[in-house]
């Protein structure tokens, strides 16, 4: 054992130190970072885009001077308890440290290198269902009931941190239903527990309630312009990508739980992962809200590799499959990470010929240079600067009646993460909950406008400006905010101002 716990505690070290040494310093932070970061600066019990955790570790990392570095933790942070959990989840299936290695190796090198490496609720959704399904087994190991109301906490935590917890909590209560432990349903601690559950997550509910289930509403705009175009059959093939170094390894523990004596008494495990899979296949999920279930299956993999390895004659298998899964993970490396320069990758793209095999499409449904999560890792500093320029050119009295306006959240919040160190007012959209901290009654003299339609300046709402001008734009090639416009407006008449009006109201009303 005690070299199990070394081993445990060698990855984590590893996978803490991940996004300090990898992130190549010509990439930035993640759009949705940006965002995340500026609702830190409005703390409530929700957002238009998640739950109320993440936001709070943002306002930390804003007191502590909101650098890259201060970001960068959270993912570190997170990956390595969820590391942790693996190595005890392996310690408490009675594995040795052979099944710690390979199950902590497989998630140091599968698609865990790029969820932990982005400040997003991604984190916490992966370290929260791996904390459940460890309470689970040690429930069903020892049946000490504190394991029940530990359960019930993270239930509720995990709805605090990403909504899709909701799939773990639905997808348990129909594994409880289908096999032997619905027994559990006679304890009164197992309804006490989810009760625990309920009241944690209850301000969250209160706050969609008082505002009118905005979840529901960014749920329709997931459904509308980004779920509806997804593949099934995709998703499935996903699930083996997002996991493609280690995949036989958790195809391995899910074995494990169905078929083989030890591993039965685990089945609701197994149960409730593919109870998962079935829900995101009934809404057409994106292939990643998956990827949480993963940690625990790896650990089964892990011991029931170590069970096979053990037998006579079978010591090739101890150095032969985390062999296979390092010789995997290396083309998989530089799609995983950002590591080197956009230029770099672009070319080790084309090598390993990685347009063909799907991992540079975007959203789009089109293969570009980088991945979609790299470039919105980029133009953000660019963009900022440029909008300084623009800001600039104003004379001082315009300036206290210029609004900084942005089309999506992206551009506002890294305006806003950028704005101090460039002398800048605060940057408003009315995208994502950006739209919640829009002044009431808002007039508008002059605008620095950021946006990512090209044909703006063509717009008919351009004449009810006295002055326009086309400033500049973002001309960094690999962004995926490349060619977003910065325009100054000086003038604004009052048909403008009720147009904006009438559009903040209609956009406001969406929500309700």
């Amino acid at each position: 054992m005690q070299k199990s716990n070394w081993v445990i505690f060698s990855f984590a070290v590893i996978k803490f130190l991940i996004p300090f040494l990898f992130i190549h310093h010509a990439f930035e932070l993640h759009r949705d970072e940006y965002l995340y970061l500026i609702d830190g600066n409005h703390l409530a019990w929700g957002f238009i885009e998640m739950p109320p955790m993440l936001a709070l570790l943002g306002h930390i990392s804003r007191l502590f001077g909101n650098s890259y570095y201060t970001v960068y933790f959270w993912g570190s942070a997170f990956g390595s308890l969820t590391v942790l959990l693996i190595g005890k989840i392996v310690q408490q299936l009675k594995g040795d440290a052979y099944a710690v290695f390979l199950a902590c190796f497989s998630f140091l090198v599968s698609g865990f290198l790029r969820l932990n490496i982005l400040f997003q609720p991604n984190i916490l959704d992966a370290f929260f269902w791996t904390l459940c399904s460890y309470y689970i087994i040690c429930w069903m190991d020892t049946e000490n009931k504190k394991y029940l109301y530990y359960l019930g906490i993270c239930f509720g935590l995990g709805m605090l941190s990403k909504y899709t917890m909701s799939f773990f909590i639905i997808s348990f209560w129909i594994s409880v239903l289908l096999t032997s432990q619905r027994k559990w349903l006679l304890s009164r601690h197992f309804y006490l527990a989810m009760l625990i559950a309920l009241v944690i997550a209850l301000p969250n509910f209160i706050w969609q309630f008082t505002h009118h289930f905005p979840v529901m509403h960014h749920m329709r705009l997931l459904q509308d312009e980004q779920l509806k175009y997804l593949s099934r059959i995709q998703f499935m093939i996903d699930q083996l990508i997002i996991t493609l170094p280690c995949c036989f390894v958790w195809i391995v523990g899910l074995c494990y739980i169905f078929f083989y004596r030890e591993g039965q008494r685990y089945r609701i495990l197994g149960i409730l992962y593919f109870c998962i899979i079935g829900i995101l296949l009934f809404f057409k999920g994106k292939n990643y809200y998956a990827i949480s279930i993963y940690p625990v299956l790896l650990a089964f993999g892990g011991v029931f590799m170590e069970k096979i390895a053990e037998g006579k004659n079978r010591n090739f298998l101890k150095w032969s499959v985390p062999s296979l899964v390092f010789l995997l993970a290396i083309p998989f490396f530089p799609i995983a990470l950002p590591f080197t320069s956009p230029m770099r990758l672009e070319k080790i793209y084309e090598v390993l010929n990685s347009k063909k095999l799907g991992l540079l499409k975007w959203e789009d449904g089109k293969n570009h240079s980088l991945p979609q999560d790299f470039a919105d890792m980029l133009g953000w500093e660019e963009m900022t600067q440029k909008v300084a320029r623009a800001y600039q050119t104003l004379d001082s009295n315009e300036k206290r009646h210029t609004l900084l306006f942005c089309d999506n959240y992206g551009e506002a919040g890294a305006i806003n993460f950028f704005g101090t160190k460039y002398h800048l007012p605060e940057a408003t959209s009315d995208n994502a909950s950006f739209l919640y901290w829009l002044p009431e009654n808002l007039h508008i003299e002059n605008l620095v406008l950021v946006t990512d339609d090209k044909e703006e300046m063509q717009h008919s709402f351009i004449k009810n400006f006295r002055f326009s001008q086309l400033s500049d734009s973002i001309t960094n090639v690999y962004a995926r905010e490349k060619g977003s416009l910065i325009i100054i407006l000086k003038g604004a008449n009052e048909k403008f101002n009720q147009m904006f009006q009438q559009k903040i109201q209609k956009d406001k009303e969406a929500l309700k």
